[in-house]
């Protein structure tokens, strides 16, 4: 691609050929406030914030869907354009609450911070407002449509990221909204919770469902014995929350805040992962040698499991059996170890900290009492967990690192490898090949399915046998999967899907802002972690074989399919 050469705010420059003003201002180090435009999306040029002075032209043009041509001559701040700039401001805000300090994203709002930037002590425009439902309905996520400013970033990734598509603009005019069709809540659409919606709302229309208040409680309930499990991905994103750099590592931090937030143990999310590794390096080598359902499907990301249950019924028998890692562990907490530490089941409230919003979901599905109680009793995500951070007035940077409770709290690098997109098939892949063979697999990394690329294939010699692999992130590259093994055309022994982009460090209950540059380096922290474990094989975890020597008995045996194991609900679209 070529390039032009452009005059922007007074300064002449080369930017390639076909981008557009916005980007181009960009690329020479000029800032162009936005509030639609979203990053890998195609421009809307909806909000009209971006206006800029294009020479020649007889209004005022968007940045973000305006093209720069050669010898193009643009001025980014001249009193026209921060007059109209303002002036839409103001319009939106004389339509939007002024609930900010009560807002769940005060001082973390776009529009918040524009109107700062803007200086606007004032709304010049009072007039009719279009009242907007409230949707709580759901286990996850909360629509408060009196906070949308009708940008549509959330339409984009739920149909563009997604392909869920399950809401766009509704009604005109004044009477737009940002919903499901019909007039219908979330909670009765193929919403798959995922949350990625929440992670591009600029304002607070869009927010996970906040479970803090009940955490709170039952911490404060002297009859409850309280137990967290942390994921691996919230490793590198908990100090982020607290204003640490991305990927910042505080493993240790984590847990000694937990401690003082009053958990009685704190146990860790690797010790499922690695269960569910075991028990599904298993099933995918019991079903290769007797001829079961191929590919088999990774079942640990809830979002995906609710995609393919509404989207794919059909297929359902392709999805490996295992619950995730977080109800693996709730439900070993209610009985294994209950039975070790002498404790009534019935007594014990179980707490997830999760960079995810469907675990949300995840956790208050039917399926998920199979120890007698509802295995998970509480989800957190990483940002109601900073927020109660904050409220305890817990100096996190300064707190010395504390190892998590065992046995429950004992993982490896391979289960810590969850927390990227690519790491649920390389930890599998470690454990199956030695199981197989017999022999060390050398070198642990397997690098082809890492990385940030939306489908990746690999194939391992395993004794022979060409073991074939694929890998996909976010849910519209999972579509693409779905549809080549709808069509027998997926020549693969095992598929990995996670909902989210780049896996769960990219979760919809992660730090906002959440993006390509910060993810990477999200997964970067947590490739540095598998690095740095002594135990990097999850069937080399002590305390897991001390599990089935005292508890499980056996992969596969009859204990781990009425505890570890599930099944599925085939669901409509409505």
């Amino acid at each position: 691609m070529g390039t032009v050469t452009l005059t922007i705010d007074n300064q002449k420059k080369r930017v390639p050929e076909g981008a557009t003003i916005l980007e181009a201002a960009r690329q020479v180090g000029i800032k162009i406030p936005t509030l639609c435009y979203l990053e890998g999306f195609s421009p809307l040029g909806a909000c009209r914030i971006c206006l800029v002075e294009v020479k020649g032209a007889r209004a005022l043009q968007p940045a973000c869907a305006t093209r720069v041509s050669d010898g193009m001559e643009v001025i980014t701040s001249s009193p026209r354009v921060r007059k109209a700039r303002r002036t839409t401001l103001e319009l939106i805000l004389s339509d939007h609450p002024y609930e900010c300090p009560t807002c769940i994203r005060n001082l973390n709002c776009e529009l918040q911070d524009l109107a700062e930037a803007f200086g606007i002590r004032a709304v010049r425009f009072e007039g009719e407002r279009f009242p907007r439902p409230l949707d709580d309905s759901g286990p996850a996520l909360v629509r408060e449509m009196e906070k949308c400013i009708l940008c549509r970033r959330c339409v984009q990734v739920c149909e563009h990221l997604q392909s869920v598509k399950a809401i766009a603009p509704q009604e005109r005019g004044f009477e737009t909204v940002i919903a499901p069709p019909f007039g219908v809540d979330l909670v009765d659409v193929d919403c798959v919770f995922c949350g990625q919606c929440t992670l591009v709302c600029p304002t607070g229309a869009l927010h996970e469902r906040d479970s803090t208040a009940e955490v709170w409680a039952a911490l404060a309930d002297p009859r409850k014995h309280v137990v967290v499990q942390t994921a691996p991905a919230t490793r590198v994103s908990v100090g982020e929350g607290l204003g640490m750099e991305p990927g910042s590592d505080v493993t240790g931090q984590l847990v000694t805040a937990l401690r003082r937030l009053g958990f009685d143990r704190v146990f860790d999310t690797t010790f499922g992962a690695d269960l569910t590794i075991v028990e599904e390096a298993h099933e995918l080598i019991q079903r290769i040698q007797e001829g079961g359902r191929l590919p088999m499907i990774t079942s640990c990301s809830p979002g995906w499991v609710k995609f393919i249950e509404h989207n794919y019924p059909h297929l359902l028998d392709h999805l490996s059996t295992c619950k995730s890692p977080q109800q693996m562990l709730g439900a070993l907490v209610k009985t294994y170890y209950a039975r070790k530490a002498g404790l009534d089941p019935a007594d014990i409230y179980v707490v997830s900290i999760m960079p995810c919003t469907a675990k949300k979901f995840e956790a208050v599905r039917d399926e998920m009492r199979d120890s007698g109680y509802q295995d998970v009793d509480a989800v957190l995500t990483t940002r109601e967990l900073c927020r109660m951070l904050k409220e305890a007035a817990i100096d996190f940077s300064n707190l010395p690192e504390e190892d998590y409770d065992a046995p429950l709290g004992i993982g490896t690098g391979a289960a810590a490898l969850f927390g990227a997109s690519g790491g649920v098939m390389e930890a599998a892949l470690r454990t199956a090949y030695e199981v197989i063979t017999g022999k060390t697999l050398e070198p642990l990394e397997f690098t082809p399915v890492r990385g940030l690329k939306g489908i990746k294939e690999a194939a391992l010699d395993v004794d022979g046998l060409e073991l074939k692999v694929a890998v996909a992130h976010t849910l519209g590259n999972a579509r693409k999967l779905l549809d080549l093994v709808d069509a027998g055309q997926a020549d693969y022994h095992f598929i990995e899907v996670m909902a989210c982009p780049g896996g769960c460090i990219g979760g919809g209950g992660q730090p906002i802002p959440s993006n390509d540059a910060i993810r990477a380096r999200r997964v970067a922290a947590m490739y540095t972690v598998d690095e740095r474990m002594t135990l990097r094989k999850s069937h080399e975890n002590p305390a897991l074989k001390q599990l089935y020597a005292e508890f499980l008995g056996k992969p596969l045996g009859h204990r781990s399919h009425e505890l570890l194991h599930t099944h599925y609900t085939r669901r409509s679209r409505y």
